[in-house]
């Protein structure tokens, strides 16, 4: 089969691989629509480390082409939402973690692009398909639905591991689509300020939708300092990190008032270094916690989200910027995320 991805760090084009084999427990899709994502293009350009011969991409909704003996809930011709995480269950590891992100180790649920290919391909294989993949039901749109499995996941994830609470303030650093969906979750938490940190023209747009009070950008002065103007010198409760790099965790951890949470849900690279001023934690006795998280796994959390869409609490193609068709549009999808034009929030190709 053909798929698109990484002969080596850097070296990004189609692989010719043989078909994956459906084991017992597992799933084999096609995809009919699929998103390329910052942590392709992440992975691509050696962020995880060294990889070669890989297929690329972790979103997708699709069609069940073939299951395993052993599937009881899915069956050939179900039209399937996918999460990016799928853990293996039987792993004594998603006992320890309330992500379950980590069945054997850090990020071991992440099986796409992480141990195996991923779902830019004619098809491809889904571990233990019960537990991991999730129905789209009829009236919920197949390109909403994809959205549930990575960005709104994630960016949810973040305002769950901070526990955003009513009347909350909070700062959302970033807004990519993990970063509006944060937005749009803390709106649905109940928080009564939501600033955006962010400067393209239309994410600010999309992230006032989401819920946003206001957007800020590095532009206009030191984001704590203008965090600090809008919160009467007090700071955020909480305080999510879904973009930037190591300057920005480190303002996070300044503009975070005592007893607040900076959570982050956003990729480092191997090569950062990560530091704050002690000051800015209370040397190290502020009272703010500093928590990092993975993506949750499985699909009864998709199949959540999926609720959200179609019972109108979200509307998640918002988000969309781009619509590609065909599989051999992937190529343009992926270097529009690759160079990140000035317009793009997340695009997504139609495998038509």
């Amino acid at each position: 089969m053909r798929g698109y991805g990484m002969r080596s760090v850097g070296n990004i084009g189609w692989l010719e691989k043989e078909r994956p084999v459906c084991g017992p427990l597992d799933a084999i899709v096609r995809p009919t629509i699929v998103a390329p994502c910052s942590s392709d293009v992440h992975v691509a350009h050696g962020g995880s480390g060294p990889k070669e011969n890989l297929i690329l991409g972790h979103e997708a909704v699709g069609i069940v082409e073939e299951v395993g003996p052993y599937v009881k809930r899915f069956k050939p011709g179900d039209l399937v939402a996918v999460p990016c995480v799928t853990p293996n269950w039987l792993s004594r590891g998603v006992q320890n973690f309330r992500s379950f992100s980590h069945d054997k180790g850090p990020f071991g649920s992440f099986k796409f692009v992480g141990e195996k290919d991923g779902v830019m391909a004619e098809c491809f294989h889904v571990n233990q398909a019960d537990p991991n993949l999730a129905h789209i039901h009829e009236g919920v749109a197949p390109e909403a639905a994809l959205m549930t499995v990575d960005m709104m996941s994630t960016g949810f994830h973040g305002v769950e591991l901070a526990d955003v609470g009513i009347g909350e303030k909070v700062v959302v650093i970033g807004i990519g689509p993990i970063g509006l969906m944060a937005i749009a979750a803390a709106a649905l938490r109940g928080a009564s300020q939501i600033i955006g940190v962010g400067t393209r023209p239309n994410a600010t747009r999309v992230a006032l939708e989401y819920g946003a009070s206001q957007v800020i950008s590095y532009k206009d002065g030191p984001l704590d300092e203008q965090v600090f103007a809008m919160t009467r010198g007090k700071g955020a409760h909480k305080v999510i990190v879904a973009g930037g790099g190591p300057r920005e965790l480190a303002q996070a951890v300044r503009m975070a008032r005592p007893n607040g949470v900076v959570s982050n849900v956003n990729f480092f690279d191997v090569k950062d270094e990560i530091s704050f001023d002690p000051l800015d934690w209370g040397l190290g006795m502020g009272d703010k916690d500093i928590r990092g998280s993975f993506c949750p796994g499985g699909g009864k959390r998709i199949q959540r989200l999926i609720n959200m869409i179609e019972y109108k609490r979200i509307d998640p193609t918002k988000m969309i910027s781009h619509r590609f068709h065909g599989l051999d549009a992937i190529p343009e999808a992926f270097a529009l995320m690759d160079r990140k034009a000035p317009d793009l929030i997340k695009p997504i190709v139609y495998i038509d």
